[in-house]
């Protein structure tokens, strides 16, 4: 069986996590995902939602609490961990794909004492995200995920790891990704004239600020909404922009299926579902002319999938500021500014979704490479 691990903290994280488990049970691979928060002690977990508001708040804050990684991960509770690792021996996993560096010590201590089993660090970024780099000074040399190139595998003191890279440029386009659907892109003449604008899972950055810029300019805009509060009032409400959220009151580690994502009526109320493919969120990021978003792994995953260009906000850390510079690099987007001075020109947005079309064309699925691997 494969263990797909990921962390809740991070949507960007958590749902490509959720996305490789799909592609690989639709190919009728055994496989099971674990959260990193269902091993923290119940009042550690419990404080996350808070933190989760208050960095939603704050994007400063959210920056500067990137040191805290490492406190993350020594969080842990040991009996959850032993009961976990028992669950994985009457599983027979032996292929644990590792989406959140916090989960890497558990994952190296379970291949170390398991012959053949195998670990694989997916990196969503460009570089290696803090999840990683917090705990590179804890890890055995050999299995230091870089800050660059994926590595070859390499058989290691705590069993065979390697890093795999979603975002590694080849040939003008991107190596490998995971694709949120099958279906083909929507033609760019079918598009609706709209932009979708969000924050990422956790609704940070300052797309808030931008959201109304572009408003002002007369986009017609889907907004991604993190809480009651980010809603404009009746007064100020128009219609030509409608409102989303994520259910506020779901959290990653209750159960493994997609967030809960509705549209919010004018009264506030939201009707929340999910399908099984994938996010919800998908289906607007399909149907738009852009995202506006920062420039996060998750979201450029979506990017290439639906062919859909990214207007790059403020990035949250250097990966993402990465993120940025290889996705422009590429043809695949553009910076706010770069978009604002060129008129808001749609007809630059249509060369950025011919780019990422030609690019999508050409990239391969890491699922199907995970399942060959695995195949004698």
């Amino acid at each position: 069986m494969i263990a797909v691990l990921t962390s809740g903290v991070a949507l960007g994280v958590h749902v490509p996590g959720l996305l490789l488990a799909r592609r690989l049970a639709e190919a009728a691979q055994p496989v099971r995902v674990d959260v990193w928060e269902r091993l923290l002690p119940p009042d550690k977990r419990a404080r996350i939602p808070a933190s989760k508001v208050a960095f939603h708040r704050d994007f400063a804050l959210a920056r500067a609490a990137r040191g805290l990684a490492r406190k993350n991960a020594a969080a842990v509770d040991a009996t959850a961990v032993r009961a976990l690792l028992a669950e994985w021996d009457a599983d027979n996993v032996s292929l644990l794909v590792v989406f959140s560096g916090f989960w890497l010590p558990v994952a190296l201590d379970y291949a170390a004492a398991r012959p053949g089993v195998r670990v694989r660090s997916c990196h969503v970024d460009s570089v290696a995200s803090p999840s990683f780099t917090s705990l590179a000074s804890t890890l055995p040399t050999a299995t230091t995920p870089t800050a660059t190139t994926p590595t070859a595998t390499t058989p290691t003191a705590t069993g065979q790891h390697s890093d795999v890279w979603l975002l590694e440029e080849r040939d003008g386009g991107i190596a490998r990704t995971i694709p949120v659907s099958r279906a083909r892109p929507v033609d760019w003449s079918d598009r609706v004239p709209r932009f979708l604008v969000h924050g990422g899972g956790w609704g940070m950055g300052t797309y808030a600020t931008h959201a109304r810029e572009l408003s002002a300019q007369g986009l017609a805009l889907d907004v991604v909404v993190y809480e009651a509060a980010d809603l404009p009032t009746a007064s100020t409400s128009d219609e030509r922009r409608r409102h989303f959220m994520i259910d506020p009151d779901w959290q990653p580690w209750h159960d493994t299926g997609f967030p809960p994502f509705g549209q919010v009526a004018a009264d506030g109320t939201a009707v929340f579902r999910r399908g099984d493919e994938h996010h919800d969120s998908f289906h607007l990021a399909r149907q738009a002319m852009a995202v506006v978003s920062k420039p996060g792994g998750g979201t450029l995953m979506d990017s290439l999938s639906a062919a859909t260009p990214v207007v790059l906000l403020e990035p949250f850390g250097e990966h993402e500021a990465r993120n940025a510079e290889l996705w422009q690099r590429l043809g695949f987007g553009v910076s706010l500014a770069d978009w604002k001075r060129s008129g808001w020109s749609l007809a630059l947005l249509a060369d950025l979704h011919r780019s990422l079309l030609a690019a999508r064309d050409r990239v391969a699925h890491y699922p199907d490479l995970l399942i060959a691997e695995r195949t004698p």
